[in-house]
């Protein structure tokens, strides 16, 4: 069952790059300045079987290489944690530890490089698919990320595959960006707290310059003459606003609705924002492929959203299946006894509906 998950996992890497792989990641702040970061995860080509993963403190893992083995790095669990995962219970995408750090993979095909893979020390290797699992089990701050990256080697599973890039967050608020471009991990510090797919986060950054006369709110009345020109509706100031579904556009459009939302005074209501926020990044199916071809049966290309809430250590998640939002509260588990566990995000493929009685 691990090497039919793991083959599908490589066949995902090398094809995610040619359908909707499509990460858009956004970190909104509570009045306090509590981070809250949250993405979505899209994939058009069949449902990715996600589950959630409970590790518990002491749980021990070790990591695959290229041919699909169990022999790079063994590493053992300091600090518990919940994680999303897809395909198979090692492959967490998104996750919270219980110190408080946030970690999660976006998809970066194109651009990034990693090191080759050498037999002679996969005992200090780590597959691209594990790193979050291997920095929530190990790590409580940014910092300490920083200081032990350089001690490992982080490879792709299936070399044709597509190369991934990392968001990671902690308590503080502080975020940053790992890349590995020509073999070398770069962290770029994210104070905007957006993220999507390529080219390179810097680039992404730089691109913003393009839409520096976007604003919120409706745009002021203009006389041309004797011609007085008004705007159609709200919103007009974000006319020219990119809509397409590419990493740029994506890239914009997260940062100027992040930029615009009202800083919540809870945690709680910080989340349903995000939620909100994140509806304006579903995906269709039906967009990701040509004409004729076929289109897989599934509700969405927008698998799951997830929202993170750090200081109260909460996962929130929803997904294609089921829109109602569902919540795994860190604080009431008890890593130190919890066992290894994984379940399915969804039991029921179906999306539950209220019947309204009227009388």
């Amino acid at each position: 069952m691990v090497m039919k998950g793991l083959y599908l996992a490589c066949a995902l890497m090398v094809t995610f790059s040619l359908k909707a792989e499509a990460c858009t990641g956004i970190t909104l702040r509570t009045t306090s300045g509590s981070p809250v970061p949250a993405r979505t995860i899209e994939w058009a080509g069949n449902d990715l079987e996600s589950k959630s993963s409970i590790i518990p403190r002491g749980f021990r893992q070790r990591s695959f290489v290229p041919g699909g083995k169990k022999d790079g790095l063994s590493f053992k669990a300091k600090y518990g944690y919940v994680g999303l995962a897809v395909e198979q219970e090692e492959f967490v995408v998104d996750g919270l530890n219980e110190a408080g750090l946030s970690a999660a993979l976006f998809y970066f095909p194109g651009y990034g490089k990693y090191v080759d893979y050498d037999s002679t020390k996969s005992d200090v290797t780590v597959s691209d698919l594990q790193l979050v699992s291997w920095i929530l089990s190990n790590f409580k701050t940014i910092d300490e990320v920083r200081s032990a990256i350089g001690k490992i080697r982080i490879v792709t599973i299936d070399p044709r595959g597509s190369t991934v890039h990392w968001r990671i967050t902690e308590e503080s608020g502080r975020q940053v960006v790992l890349e590995i471009v020509n073999k070398q991990p770069t962290f770029h510090e994210n104070s905007l707290g957006v993220l999507t797919n390529s080219p390179t986060f810097d680039w992404h950054l730089t691109n913003l310059n393009n839409y520096v006369n976007l604003t919120s709110g409706p745009v002021q009345d203009r006389k041309i003459g004797d011609l007085t020109l008004k705007s159609f509706g709200g919103g007009s100031g974000l006319h020219g606003i990119p809509g397409d579904m590419t990493p740029p556009s994506r890239f914009v459009r997260a940062a100027i609705f992040q930029a615009t939302a009202p800083k919540m005074p809870t945690a709680e209501k910080t989340v349903e924002q995000a939620f909100h926020i994140l509806n304006n990044f579903d995906i269709p199916t039906g967009i990701q492929f040509a004409e004729g071809q076929p289109v897989p049966d599934i509700p969405s290309a927008t698998q799951w959203t997830v929202v993170t809430d750090i200081a109260n250590r909460r996962i929130y998640y929803r997904t294609m299946y089921n829109s109602n939002i569902r919540c795994i509260d860190l604080k009431a588990i008890d890593f130190l006894r919890v066992e290894k566990q994984s379940a399915p995000l969804d039991y029921t493929k179906r999306q539950p509906i209220e019947q309204i009685s009227v009388r």
